[in-house]
């Protein structure tokens, strides 16, 4: 079996399910775009000898079942879904390279001591809906049906009703999975570090910790041109200070802390009006939830200074505060094994800085997650893509993580 050829075959099949023009995919959750996809998964799937199954809401596995442990499972795989006018890899290289990965392993050793199971998750980036990990999230039971009985797409489609179409619905009973052993996914890295260190392989150690933040700040509205300077109660100068302010600081903090600014909306946001009111957002993440806590301290303290020295009234609502999601060490060195074996002096243990389904198995079962560079960094667009010897790479590393996981004793 050639894992290059065979990867471009099915990459270039599965792409085209959703595909646009432009290149890059729209696949979101329940769409005929997405049953098609599944559809098809669940052929190959069967066409190669695996069972295959949906849950209730449409996570669909693809097995074969072990010889000597068949009640011992390792799980590959990711999402099926898509972000609007999004890439061909984020995702759905995580099924495909498991998919070839244990069909290479299958053909070449026969079946496995333990149960290899790829797992096609019917949802991660809430895209159609306003509810994320619709997949993963129902996988272990956490998703509760209200969050998303009244939730609707942007064409007014109800989330029930897109289920149902599809051939699928709630969860009348919750599912038990007692056998998983390990759960590892491959990913794009979807950022430029393991291209800029000219790296091919990423021993993923942990999922960053968010915290998000909605800030207000009001001072007064006055005229530009009559208000002198040192009598204002300008907003967007006291924002711009504290944005100016963090940045240094977390510059000064260094790797993995990162920070961002990525809402700001001045009132009234006119020529001629000193901007009497500001909203913004920050973003802050860190591997290290002490780092983090720290940190989001210095975020609040600035803020409360800045205001009170140009007489500004603040309002700060923190409205995530999600964990960093460690790895499994004894995994992480499995996979860091492989990718010194596959890819000498060409790897890097390193954190996640973006969320992905494997941190919410990373609570239930041992975890591990690899990365295969991003082409300029660049994900969640059409542009999206990664050298195909970097993807092949990956998919080796994978196979051989899976080997010593699934036909050993």
């Amino acid at each position: 079996m050639n894992i290059k050829e065979t990867f471009i075959e099915l990459d270039q099949q599965f792409s085209s399910f959703g595909g646009l023009p432009q290149g890059g995919i729209t696949r979101l959750l329940y769409t005929e775009e997405w049953r098609t996809a599944v559809s098809e998964l669940k052929k190959s799937f069967e066409k190669n000898g695996f069972e295959t199954d949906f849950d209730a809401v449409g996570n669909l596995s693809g097995r074969i079942t072990g010889s000597r442990y068949p009640d011992e499972t390792i799980l590959s795989g990711s999402h099926i879904d898509t972000v609007v006018e999004g890439g061909h890899l984020d995702g759905q290289y995580g099924i495909l390279a498991a998919f070839i990965a244990v069909k290479y392993l299958n053909e070449t050793y026969g079946q496995p001591l333990r149960t290899l199971e790829v797992l096609s998750l019917c949802e991660e980036e809430g895209s159609r809906f306003p509810y994320s990990f619709w997949g993963s999230k129902n996988f272990f039971n956490l998703a509760d049906k209200k969050d998303v009985q009244n939730a609707f797409d942007a064409d007014g489609i109800k989330f029930e009703d897109a289920m149902r179409e599809s051939g699928f619905d709630y969860r009348e009973t919750d599912n038990v999975r007692e056998d998983i052993k390990a759960f590892v996914e491959i990913h794009i890295e979807q950022g430029k570090v393991l291209e800029t260190e000219n790296k091919t392989i990423g021993v993923v150690n942990g999922i960053v910790g968010q915290k998000r933040y909605a800030v207000n700040l009001k001072g007064e509205a006055n005229h530009a041109g009559t208000t002198p300077m040192g009598l204002r109660r300008d907003t967007v100068n006291a924002f711009s200070e504290i944005a100016y302010d963090l940045n240094k600081r977390a510059l000064e903090i260094g790797d993995p802390l990162v920070l961002t600014f990525g809402q700001v909306s001045p009132v009234p946001n006119t020529v001629n009006v000193v901007p009497g009111e500001v909203n913004f957002s920050i973003d802050c993440r860190h591997i290290d939830q002490t780092a983090l806590n720290d940190f989001s301290r210095e975020i609040e303290e600035k803020i409360i200074e800045v205001s009170n020295k140009n007489d500004i009234k603040y309002d700060i609502q923190l409205w995530m505060d999600e964990e960093p999601k460690l790895m499994n060490n004894r995994l992480m060195e499995t996979v860091k094994s492989s990718a010194e074996s596959n890819a000498p002096e060409k790897y890097k243990v390193m954190a996640s800085g973006a969320g992905h389904d494997s941190q919410i198995f990373s609570d239930f079962v041992p975890t591990a997650m690899i990365f295969v560079p991003s082409i300029d960094g660049i994900s969640h667009n059409v542009n999206e893509e990664t050298d195909i010897n970097d993807l092949v790479k990956g998919i080796e590393v994978l196979k051989d993580v899976l080997y010593q996981l699934a036909y050993k004793d």
